[in-house]
Parts: C-alpha cells; structure tokens; sequence
C-alpha cells in the first residue's frame, strides 16, 4: 500500500497539530476534568470534525482514509479523549442505514453536539459471546411494546441517556430470527441500572433490567425479527475501532521512551538484546496492523461497511494492546507491583517513577481486551466461516 503523503496531506495533518494544541493544551493532557473533555468535543463539533466517519449530509467529514489516518495519529499521540464510540462511532451507521427520516433528524445532530450519551444493551447474564441465545423479552401491545429482562456488562449505562438493546420479539424459530433493535430512553419508568465495580475498584459497566418498561413501535430500527442483521453490522464497526492502533502506537513511543530511562548498572533497558527484540517484534506487528487497518478506512469510504476484516483487525488489535501492558509491566519491574487501589489514600509518595504507577492498572484493564466485543474465539469463528468458508 501507497503510504507516501501529499503535501496537502502534510499541510491537513499541521491542521489538525494546530487545532489540538489551542483545543487540548499541555496543561490539561496529563490529568483531563470531565469538563476538559467536554471543552474538546464541543471544539471538534463546533469544527465540524466530532464525526469523522459519517458522509457530510448528516455533519460528517467525508474524509479520506488519509486525513482519518492522520486524525487518529495525532489526536492518539496528543492523548485527546476519544468521543464514546456508542453514538458516533456504533448506532450512527445503523441509524444512517436502516433507520427513518424521523429516526434520525431526532438522534444523528444530539449524538454529534455530545447532548445524547449512549450505551450498547447487547449482553445479558448467560448470553456474551453468544448473543443471539438472548432472552430479555419484547411483547408488542398496539404502538408500544413491552420489555423485560436484564442486560449486563453493560458500560457506562449510569451516565447513558438511551440504549439500543437487542430484544427477542419471536422464539418460533431459528433463534437470529427473532430479535429486533430498539431505542430505548433512560429514563422510562422501569428501568433500573446497578453498578458493576471492576477488580481495579472502577465503575465503568453495569447492569441493566427491565421491568415492563414501554417502548414505542417508533423506537424501533428497520424491521420487526431482523434485528440480528442490524445487530452483525454494528458489530463490524465496533470491532474495527477496537482495534485502537494509533493509540498503541503512542503506548508503544511511550514505552520506548520508558526502555531508555530505565537504567540497571549503567545500562539502559533498551541497549538490552532481548528486550530489544521484543520491542522489533511488536512494531512489525503494529505496523502490519496499520495496513490492515487503512485498508478497512478506505473501504468504509467508499460507503460501505467493515467486513470480516474488522474481526482480524479486533483480534490483532486487542492482543498488541495486552501485550504492549505486558511489555510494560516487564520495563518498570517491581516499580510496577504497587497497585493503586493499594496504594490511594497513604501519606507516603508512591514508589518509583510517576510513569510506573499506570501500568499495574492498565495491565489489569487490558486483560478484558479480548473479550468484550466478541471474544477472540468469537472472532476466529466469524473469519472462519466469512473468510474461509469452513
């Protein structure tokens, strides 16, 4: 692939280096408020740049593979939050395919100005990687129907204003057939959400019941029992952002520059052999995913969406992310055996360098990597069967 860039390519990306450092300054990168973060979507709204991936009719881009390459090279390098993925990135592309005019002139522009907070309602306690053994209940009754059951694992639904859950609306036959895609706001009476909190000490998933909660037939997208084919599209577009390669490549600078101050009897880490190969070994790798990844780009340019492809991308993607934690974990040694959860709260500074204190946390995060979205083995299935044709 043709990676030599244009000086007008060249010029776009001093744009953007421009735009992030009067947007998302020094001052705030190290530690982000929440209403930092909110400063820095409303920028790129106000800029017209929050949604880089919707056609320009709706307030995308209509970028090229080029300027979203660039876009998310510098924006990863900068450390700028990433928009959540539910509105922009998942249920947009559905509700630009398959939903109505009403549909979307009511949800596309408050997903794009950041007033409406999404969440994803695919997951339920015994249905993960198998989604479409799902059992929360859909009952049509007139213009409404009538839902019950629970979703968990479900992030950040303690801050989401709505929810596209997948329901079961038939259980006559093949079990993909009968679901349907509904929207469902927050607030309706019924709906309660309780707070998961992680191994780390962090609340960022949920669960979520339903109890005869009403929804009405307007909420719901394209057909009754074809939410499945809905539900596999999305999926497409959240596997290949999960893929997250410019920001494991700013984590893969970082731990370069951690490698050479690293230092053991007048050695940095880096002039270590050993460690050395590691490092080469994860580059090739980050480098063939990157291919991979702008070749996706330009598919979805084009108009369409991701394919199988958005599978490897998700697998590669997830274990560079675990393994750039573990490389990590390895550079800052025992510097890295503190565990903030141990640790917030002493009266003694932390031990070892500012840097070393992340990487216990982002090592445990990371562990879920390559499971949630579909696990690997999920993952492995679909190209075996898309790809390969087993």
């Amino acid at each position: 692939m043709d990676m030599s860039f244009s000086a007008e390519d060249l010029a776009f990306r001093d744009e953007i280096r421009a735009f992030i450092n009067a947007n998302f300054p020094d001052a705030v990168r190290m530690n982000p408020s929440e209403a930092d973060i909110k400063r820095w979507h409303h920028a790129t709204y106000e800029k017209g740049w929050a949604a880089v991936n919707w056609p320009v009719e709706y307030g995308g881009t209509g970028w090229t593979a080029t300027r979203k390459y660039f876009w998310d090279r510098e924006t990863a390098n900068a450390g700028c939050p990433a928009p959540s993925p539910f509105g922009i990135s998942m249920l947009a592309p559905i509700l630009i395919a398959y939903g109505d005019d009403v549909q979307r002139e009511e949800h596309l522009p408050r997903i794009l100005s950041g007033e409406r907070r999404w969440c994803q309602g695919y997951s339920e306690p015994g249905s993960g990687s198998d989604l479409a053994s799902l059992r929360t209940r859909a009952v049509r009754e007139g213009d409404y129907y009538t839902v019950n059951g629970a979703k968990t694992w479900i992030s950040d639904a303690h801050n989401a204003d709505w929810i596209f859950a997948l329901v079961r609306t038939d259980s006559t036959g093949k079990k993909q057939q009968g679901i349907t895609f509904l929207l469902i706001d927050m607030t309706t009476p019924g709906i309660s959400v309780s707070p998961i909190i992680t191994m780390g000490g962090s609340h960022v998933v949920n669960s979520v019941t339903f109890e005869d909660v009403k929804v009405p037939t307007a909420n719901r997208i394209g057909e009754e029992n074809k939410g499945w084919t809905y539900a596999k599209e999305l999926l497409t577009h959240e596997r290949t952002g999960l893929a997250g390669v410019a920001r494991s490549k700013a984590a893969f600078a970082k731990l370069k520059k951690i490698s050479t101050e690293q230092v053991y009897e007048g050695v940095s880490l880096l002039a270590d052999a050993d460690f050395r190969t590691k490092l080469a070994d994860i580059e090739i790798q980050l480098m063939a995913l990157e291919m991979t990844e702008l070749r996706t780009l330009a598919t979805v340019a084009t108009g369409h969406a991701p394919g199988p492809e958005s599978s490897i991308l998700k697998i590669k993607g997830t274990e560079i992310q675990q393994r750039l934690t573990e490389l990590a974990i390895e550079a800052t040694a025992y510097y890295a055996i503190p565990f903030p959860a141990l640790t917030d709260g002493l009266n003694e500074p932390p031990v070892g360098p500012d840097y070393a204190r992340e990487t216990s946390m982002s090592y445990m995060s990371q562990r879920v990597a390559t499971i949630y979205g579909g696990s690997s083995e999920i993952q492995r299935n679909v190209i075996a069967k898309a790809v390969l044709g087993l």
